[in-house]
């Protein structure tokens, strides 16, 4: 059964009473995105433009969320030499600025009918551009859902996110598989339930380690802060290169220093990997507070990884709060290739000194 959103909505009108007690009865079938192989996902508001110009007038606003045909990516010279990211993607209306539109996919999946044998839950990845979601608990209780609620802003998911999914039952009103979703590592207590041919379920295979028979002392990371780079090296060979976005040069407060957010120096070792966390942090003026953040390799201090990033499309420009912001599919193959070996089951793991692979942060050419 499949039911329009407008038909869902009066259906749930004449069972409100019923479904506020069940509030995983309240999920919303998957919406219906453009028909194109790539799409782009907006984060923030944008105007469409006819050529790729910041200085030509708009033809058209977008506003978050909006999904739209990704035809192909151009370059594009910039009169602001402030301005790194040059890359602007063409829709069938216009174009858009790059740094503000996801990549994604339309990718729904035949979701599973039940936990699969002697498992407790399984890792999923959301592989549609966006997923609804309502709350299991009264209330919200992390920071970035109740402000959610309180500007009345949609309870979603996006493309590339990995959530643990611990329970499945059959809507009572979609007929749908639903999935009941939380955060394993660093989760506020937050309890949601989704679509499930929204998620991918995560499997051992693709999480392999990547080069296992190479020396562990062998393999080292290198990100260049200048120039918004990540390498990844065995001995002197370069077998992986991606662009990044480092923290800036500022305070937790976000004012300017000469000191970068992110921790300069040789020699530091990756210490924990996580296939999914809850990053949280900073001030109440300046902090940060994300769900379902995958592929993290921790490497200096508390908090500061290389992880996986949905919320912005701006690598090669720094622009994170200390961490080494990469691309989805960079971060996993990052996260595959160093050490410690992640295994599915628990998703975490932590080693002592001297630790994992070195990562190596720099300012100037090597």
């Amino acid at each position: 059964m499949t039911l329009s959103r407008r038909d869902f909505l009066k259906l749930v009108g004449g069972m409100a009473g019923y479904l506020a007690l069940r509030p995983f009865s309240r999920v919303l079938p998957l919406p219906e995105f453009p028909q194109s192989e790539r799409l782009g996902r907006l984060v923030a508001t944008l105007d469409l433009v006819s050529v790729p110009r910041a200085d030509y007038p708009s033809v058209g606003r977008l506003y978050p969320d909006t999904v739209v045909p990704w035809l192909r990516e151009t370059v594009a010279q910039s009169n602001d030499p402030q301005v790194i990211n040059q890359r602007w993607v063409e829709t069938p209306q216009g174009y858009l600025y790059s740094a503000y539109v996801q990549p994604v996919r339309n990718l729904p999946n035949v979701p599973l009918q039940a936990l699969p044998p002697g498992q407790s839950g399984f890792w999923a990845e959301v592989t549609v551009p966006y997923v609804d979601f309502v709350l299991e608990n009264p209330a919200p209780l992390s920071p970035w859902l109740k402000h959610a609620v309180e500007m009345r802003q949609p309870t979603r998911l996006y493309y590339s996110q990995v959530m643990w999914v611990d329970q499945i039952r059959v809507s009572e009103v979609t007929g749908n598989i639903i999935y009941r979703l939380s955060e394993r590592y660093g989760s506020y207590g937050d309890v949601f339930w989704a679509e499930g041919a929204a998620f991918r379920p995560i499997t051992a295979e693709e999480i392999a380690p990547i080069h296992p028979e190479v020396d562990p002392a062998q393999k080292r990371v290198v990100a260049n802060l200048t120039y918004q780079t990540l390498s990844c090296y065995e001995g002197q060979t370069e077998v992986y290169f991606c662009k990044t976005s480092s923290g800036r040069k500022v305070d937790a407060q976000g004012n300017p220093t000469d000191t970068w957010s992110t921790p300069v120096g040789d020699g530091h070792r990756t210490w924990r990997k996580m296939i999914s966390v809850h990053m949280a942090g900073g001030t109440v003026d300046a902090g940060w507070d994300t769900p379902g953040v995958p592929w993290c390799v921790f490497f200096s201090g508390n908090g500061v990884a290389i992880h996986s990033t949905f919320w912005h499309n701006n690598f090669g420009t720094a622009r994170s709060h200390g961490c080494l912001n990469v691309a989805p599919e960079d971060a996993k193959w990052i996260f595959r290739w160093t050490t410690p070996v992640v295994e599915l089951e628990p998703g975490d793991v932590t080693v002592g000194m001297p630790g994992g692979t070195q990562v190596d942060v720099r300012e100037k050419k090597y």
